[in-house]
């Protein structure tokens, strides 16, 4: 595919897993415009129903005893590998972005779109991070549900994490995976006689 091609950026966007994701992350600067792209996303009503929160240095490592700490909580009887593996959910990216939605109820934008804008937000933030040529992944976990997480970071009570967005540089080329055939997914409407 030739890098001329419109699309290219669209077509090529891979997730690196956050293991695989090293120094250096985006300075200041680099992530600022980063977040410039992805706040150009549909926002019905102009709400901005979403906010970021940087998780970097050793803040990452802070979260990550944290979570093996709740871990401990939910389950007391929780395997070592499990507590060890929450451990090192932050460690490895060098820069973390929470993409927080912030949603509006009862306003005649229904909390789904708002919902969906934050989503959107997300998705644009890894396209800008790999524009820049950095790797990103979009993940959640159990802790993107939980309450004392939220509590943790910061989160009012009309808010969610919609995605924690972490980004470095790729310490491999991402493989492309098997995608979907969109002419699979395709039909048409057509009102009934």
């Amino acid at each position: 595919m030739s890098l001329t091609d419109p699309l290219h950026a669209l077509d090529a966007r891979r997730s690196v897993p956050s293991k695989q994701l090293g120094e250096p992350g985006p300075d200041d600067a680099t992530l600022l415009r980063m977040l410039a792209s992805a706040v150009r996303v549909p926002d019905h009503g102009k709400l901005v129903p979403f906010r970021f929160i940087r998780i970097q240095g050793d803040a990452r490592h802070a979260l990550g005893e944290y979570l093996a700490a709740r871990t401990l909580h939910l389950d007391p009887a929780a395997a070592d590998a499990v507590i060890a593996k929450d451990r090192a959910r932050f460690s490895h990216a060098p820069v973390i972005i929470t993409v927080v939605a912030r949603l509006t109820s009862g306003h005649k934008v229904p909390e789904q779109e708002q919902l969906l804008t934050a989503g959107s937000v997300c998705f644009a933030l890894l396209q800008s991070a790999q524009a820049l040529g950095f790797g990103a992944q979009w993940l959640t976990g159990w802790m993107a549900y939980d309450d004392a997480v939220a509590e943790t970071l910061g989160l009012a009570a009309n808010e969610r994490i919609a995605g924690f967005i972490h980004i470095g540089t790729p310490l491999l080329d991402a493989p492309e995976r098997e995608r979907p055939d969109p002419a699979a997914l395709l039909s048409d409407w057509a009102p009934h006689a």
